[in-house]
């Protein structure tokens, strides 16, 4: 094969921004807004839109209040949060659904409280604090809106026990718990591309509003939000490496980015600053989704760990990341192609329970636009993925082909590997028929294996290989991809480059 150009010439589709000003307010102002009175948390900004949909009784507001109904009398719903009824609480101003978000928040600090007693490790901090952010932010959200009906006793102890384990998050080598030191790995603390981040933010921005003026720690922990992770971290991370959206884990933890956006929004609704638009990455993000769906629009490109399901099917987190970008870029002329991809796709609306709330904050009233009037083709230089399709009707020829970042745990060794996907897999990922979704190594790729001794080589860890070259002409695209340095400079591959052309078919 000829040597590739060390040079990116790019005729598809990309997205590109200029940095913003870092954490710019919506007027332009020097910094974000707070609500000083309870309330603080979403509803300055959100309230009058929320009980206009209550008011209306809309579907999604129905739909989620009866989901809520059944559990305080009684039910089970799996993963029910207890800011779920304080929402109906503040919404309708019936206060026995705050009752019950303060019961159940207390029994969960309760038994936190009774581990820590014990000299044990807080439940919080299990699997490296990866479920922080949820349980913290339900704390939170809990006490923010259900302010008046907490006793001072109650939120004496929440915040205590929340301040402990964000404390404990940023300090890893002094965490404790009691007067236990349990130290832990401090995995991702530092690192905006991986999911673990984006838990420690929520609990870390949501205590911070929470608390504000309260406690010594609640600007505390606004700074490290706003200052230290989004503006000198995150912002010129996402900047750098992931240009044309999307994440370096996947498209499978990728989609835990849907929780960033949560953020974008929160803080936005509390504050007034527009930090979704710092970097060009959220909007870009809405195309990414979009393109590496196939055209049957009920799965994913099953790219990096797919642990929850192998297949890549559509499910409520891929509504749920997409209509939260719809939201925070509701004027945007891509939105309206978004809300046809929804609305035509294999989850219409949620179908968990617990998701039946993002529905509601998140019904839009955006006109759909056919999706025809999409590009066919998209290049993300940030995770290397290229899409192309022949068209957007159900039965077109899709393609993904992969050259870019091998950086994180999740990803897998498939530099140089592609699929196809024609009314179902004509060339695929091997992921798709496992059992656990994790199969990283080369022979569960489309790809060239290298033998060495009787042994494959594995594609190093920390490397980027180049899309070196994409052109793009009236049916048909071309690419390739420079995989080299997947190998690392002393692997016994010197050499590795492979083109790619597509032909739509019936051209």
């Amino acid at each position: 094969m000829r040597s590739l150009p060390h040079v990116l010439v790019i005729l598809v589709a990309t997205a590109t921004a200029s940095l913003a000003a870092a954490c710019g307010g919506d007027d332009g102002g020097d910094g974000p807004d707070f609500q000083d009175d309870h309330p603080r948390i979403y509803l300055p900004r959100n309230r009058d839109r929320l009980v206009a949909m209550v008011n209306a009784s809309t579907p999604a507001w129905q739909r989620f209040k009866n989901i809520v109904d059944v559990q305080i009398e009684g039910g089970n719903i799996y993963a029910f949060e207890a800011w779920n009824a304080a929402l109906v609480s503040q919404l309708t101003g019936d206060t026995s659904y705050c009752d019950y978000a303060v019961r159940q928040i207390d029994e969960t600090v309760r038994e936190e409280e009774a581990l820590i007693a014990r000299g044990e490790r807080a439940d919080v901090a299990y699997d490296s604090y990866l479920e922080v952010g949820p349980r913290i932010g339900d704390l939170a959200l809990t006490y923010d809106w259900c302010f008046e009906q907490a006793s001072a006793e109650q939120k004496r102890r929440w915040i205590a026990y929340a301040n402990q384990a964000v404390w404990n998050v940023w300090h890893p080598d002094e965490a404790r718990w009691g007067d236990e030191v349990f130290e832990w790995t401090g995995w991702s603390i530092d690192n905006p591309s991986n999911n673990y981040y984006y838990s420690f933010l929520r609990a870390t921005m949501t205590l911070g509003i929470a608390t504000r003026g309260e406690t010594s720690e609640g600007q505390e922990w606004i700074d490290i939000f706003r200052d230290q992770k989004i503006r000198d971290q995150l912002v010129p991370t996402f900047e750098r490496d992931l240009a044309g959206g999307g994440s370096r884990e996947g498209t499978g933890y990728g989609i835990a980015m849907m929780r960033l956006w949560e953020l974008y929004d929160l803080w936005h609704g509390s504050t007034g600053e527009n930090i979704a638009d710092d970097t060009g990455h959220a909007r870009a993000s809405m195309l990414h989704l979009m393109h590496q769906t196939v055209p049957t629009l009920d799965r994913v490109a099953p790219v990096g760990d797919h642990a929850r399901d192998s297949e890549a099917n559509w499910f409520d987190y891929h509504r749920h990341y997409l209509q939260t970008l719809m939201h925070l870029h509701a004027d945007d002329p891509i939105t309206p192609y978004a809300a046809q991809l929804l609305a035509s796709s294999s989850v219409p609306e949620m179908d968990q329970p617990f998701m039946y709330v993002f529905d509601f904050l998140y019904d839009s009233d955006v006109a759909p636009a056919a999706l025809d009037g999409l590009g066919r083709a998209y290049f993300a230089p940030g995770t290397g993925q290229l899409f192309a399709r022949s068209g957007w009707d159900a039965g077109a020829t899709w393609l993904d082909f992969i050259a870019g970042p091998y950086t994180e745990s999740h990803a897998h060794q498939d530099q140089g590997s592609f699929m196809i996907y024609k009314g179902g897999w004509l060339a695929y990922d091997g992921v798709v028929d496992s059992s656990s979704g994790l199969t990283q190594e080369p022979e569960a790729h489309s790809l060239l294996r290298f033998v060495n001794g009787g042994t494959t080589v594995p594609m190093r860890a920390s490397t980027t290989s180049m899309m070196a070259a994409v052109g793009r002409g009236p049916g048909w695209l071309h690419a390739a991809g420079d995989l080299t340095p997947a190998f690392g400079a002393s692997a016994p591959v010197t050499r590795w480059q492979r083109e790619l052309v597509f032909i739509e078919p019936d051209v």
